[in-house]
Parts: structure tokens; sequence; C-alpha cells
């Protein structure tokens, strides 16, 4: 097994687990196709990345911050979904991209290559998981309490708007890295999948999140293995594969 390969995996191992964590979130909050148009608003960044040759996360994370944040506080200027908004800013995002994006890199673009990471960048990946995760522990009831009820959530004293702020802010980072994996266009499958498979198995919220982790991590490792020896691209192997382990999961349905 050669060092490039290694650092694929690590990364796409960390990648898959930590989207599947979050999944858990947003598939409760009905947000996990916000992913999505999010990663599709990252193409732009992704682009301009692939054309001045510096590392697609880094392009496309400026596009998304921004967009959470128009996101953000359209919600609280016109009170409409989440799910409205972040259409309308994916569309512009998309728009731009046409114009900008390279014919001859919309591959990589569209379904990510983690086979070409750098060591710097792999370890990049494992600092911001690691603090992905610290910051979904801390923050995790009191999103399923503003989930439930914002009003029960402000009249436990907590910030709702500074606390949706900072689970898209989570969800941002998320989809940064994870367009390195999958692209921008399946960041959505990227999260979503495995927090379903994992509520069809799960008994309790431990089951819930620890399935989640293994499933999306697990998806990961097979579908760049699969890549090697395949040869096809290892972002949609990694989707296919979560799509088997969630098909799989309807026969053992709890």
């Amino acid at each position: 097994m050669n060092f490039q390969l290694i650092l694929s995996l690590v990364s796409g191992i960390f990648i898959g687990g930590v989207a599947g964590l979050l999944g858990t979130l947003m598939l409760s909050k009905r947000m996990a196709l916000v992913a999505g148009p999010l990663g599709h608003l990252a193409l732009p960044g992704i682009a301009l990345a692939l054309i001045y040759n510096f590392d697609v996360s880094l392009g496309a994370f400026p596009f998304i911050i921004l967009g959470i944040i128009l996101i953000w506080l359209f919600e609280i200027k016109t009170k409409l979904p989440v799910e409205a908004l972040t259409a309308i800013v994916f569309a512009f995002g998309v728009a731009i991209s046409f114009l900008l994006l390279p014919i001859e890199k919309a591959k990589t673009a569209l379904v990510g290559d983690i086979t070409k990471i750098s060591l710097t960048e792999t370890l990049m990946i494992i600092i911001l998981s690691i603090l992905i995760v610290a910051l979904v522990k801390r923050i995790y009831s009191k999103i399923v309490l503003i989930n439930i009820s914002e009003d029960l959530a402000k009249a436990e004293k907590i910030n709702v708007k500074r606390y949706n702020f900072l689970y898209l802010g989570i969800i941002g980072i998320m989809v940064a890295l994870g367009v390195k994996v999958v692209g921008g266009l399946l960041t959505a499958a990227l999260v979503a999948i495995p927090a379903s498979t994992s509520r069809n198995l799960s008994r309790n919220l431990f089951q819930y999140n620890s399935l989640s982790i293994f499933f999306g991590a697990f998806s990961a490792l097979f579908g760049i293995l699969l890549f090697k020896i395949t040869h096809f691209p290892a972002g949609p192997l990694i989707i296919i594969i979560s799509t088997f382990f969630f098909l799989t999961s309807l026969v053992f349905k709890r």
C-alpha cells in the first residue's frame, strides 16, 4: 500500500465519519439536503482553485461561508424556510460557477478527487474533523431542543440565532471538506445517507450517532479501495457503497 493511498484513506475516513455524525443533526432538522446546495455554492471557489492550482477546500470555504451568512440573514429578515433560501443562494452560486469553471476541470469540481491529497491537507482534515466533533458534541442538545421548539429553547435562555449560525458554520466547514471527497454535486448524500442508514438500525441516540459515523467512515474506506481496483472516480463509488449500506439496512430495519 503506497503512501498516497494511505493519505487518501485516512482523509476519507475522517471526512466520511464526521459527515455521518453531522448528518444525525441535519436529518432531525430536515436539513440534510441543505448540504447539497451549499456544495453547489462551493463550485465557484472550486473553479478558482483549479484554475490557480490551490486546495479546493480553501477555494470553496469563502463562498460557502458567504452563502451561509446570506442564508442566516435572509432567514432572520424573511422567516422563509432555510431550504428555500438555500435554493436561492445555491442557484446564484451555480450560475457564477458556469462562468468560471473550465470544461476540462469540470469532472474534478463535480465529483471530487481524494486520490491526490497531500500530507498537509490530510493533517488539516484531521484537525478540522476533531474540531467539528467537539463543536457538535457541545451544541448537540441545544440544537435538538431548537429543532423541537424555538420558543422552548428561548425559555431555556438559549440564543437561537447564535446557535443556528454556529450550526450553519459547522455545516459549511463539513461541506468544504466534503467537496474534496465527492465534489460539489454529491455532498448532500455524504451527509444524509449514513444518518438515514443508522436511523433504520438504531435503538437509541448513542447507536444512532455511532452507527452513522461507522457507515460514513466505512463507505469512504471501501469507496477509495474500490477506486484503486476499478479506477472509477472515488466520489461516486463512495456514494454507491453508502447507498448499498442503506438498502441493506432496510432488511434489518427496527
